[in-house]
Formats: structure tokens, sequence, C-alpha cells
């Protein structure tokens, strides 16, 4: 295949696997915000400024990896909205699997899948980098603003109603 009039290279196909994972990533927070508005309007803005927050620098984090793997800045632009779709399909999906026995059972099945997934994801990248820290200053500072991300959701959670 070609990319820009070049044949791929390692590079190119990078990008196409980041795309992936980027849309089964959103299918999953699509999946999440959903439910959880299922469950209460508090718990559905939580989850949504949560993801929102995670999502930002994540978003331009992608579009960086799309630019260095060869896309040009519009194709790189219009395939990052493109991913943004698998979140609107993992909301379609939580809203119209919802069980005939009422929201109980479709939230039982959807927030620890979503749940587990993010854990999985933090655990698997996050945890291992903090590990590999030689500086005991530069692991002092993650550990604070992890604790810092959990403040600000907690007052986050007692503001919304």
């Amino acid at each position: 295949m070609f990319l820009n009039g070049k044949e791929e290279g390692p590079s190119q196909v990078s990008g196409y696997l980041n795309l992936l994972a980027n849309t089964i990533d959103n299918f999953t927070h699509g999946l999440a915000v959903a439910a959880s508005f299922l469950v209460s309007k508090k718990i559905g803005l939580l989850t949504t400024m949560a993801i929102l927050l995670h999502e930002i620098p994540h978003e331009v984090g992608d579009f960086a990896i799309l630019l260095r793997a060869g896309f040009d800045r519009w194709t790189a632009a219009k395939l990052q909205f493109s991913t943004a779709l698998g979140g609107l399909l993992g909301a379609c999906f939580a809203i119209c699997t919802q069980s005939p026995k009422g929201v109980e059972e479709t939230v039982l099945w959807i927030l620890p899948f979503t749940s587990g997934g993010f854990l999985y994801i933090a655990l698997v990248n996050v945890l291992p980098d903090l590990l590999e820290e030689d500086d005991p200053w530069h692991s002092v500072q993650q550990v604070l603003l992890l604790c810092s991300g959990i403040v600000v959701m907690v007052l986050l959670s007692l503001l919304v109603e």
C-alpha cells in the first residue's frame, strides 16, 4: 500500500495500528459514558469529565503519532476525528443493549467491563514507567499528580448535584 505517494514502512503501519487502538479505546469510552448516564446524571457527568480530561492529551499524542507515521496534518486530523465515531458507536451500543428487566441489568456488565479495561491500561502502561524511574523526585511528582487527579474528581463529585 502507499501513503502520500510513498510505499508504506513500519512507521505508517504503526499509524494504522494506532488508529485501530484509538477507535477501540473510544468505543469503551462511549460505553462508559452511556452506561454512567443510565445510572444517574451525576455519575454520567463525572465519567464524562474524567474521560475528557484523559482524552485531550491522549488525542494530541495520537495526532503526533500519525504525523510521525507520515500522514499530513489534514489527513491526520480527519482520521483522528473518524476514530471519535467509535465513542458514538459505544454509546449507541450501551443504549441499545438495555435489558427489558431494567437499566441495572445493562449497567451490571458495562461499567465493570469498561472500568477493568481502564485499570488494565493504567497498570500495563503507566505502572512499569513509574517502577523504572531512576529519579525518586519524578516518582514523587507522578504520585502527587495522581493524587491531584483523585482530589479533582472528589471535588467534582461534591459540586455536581
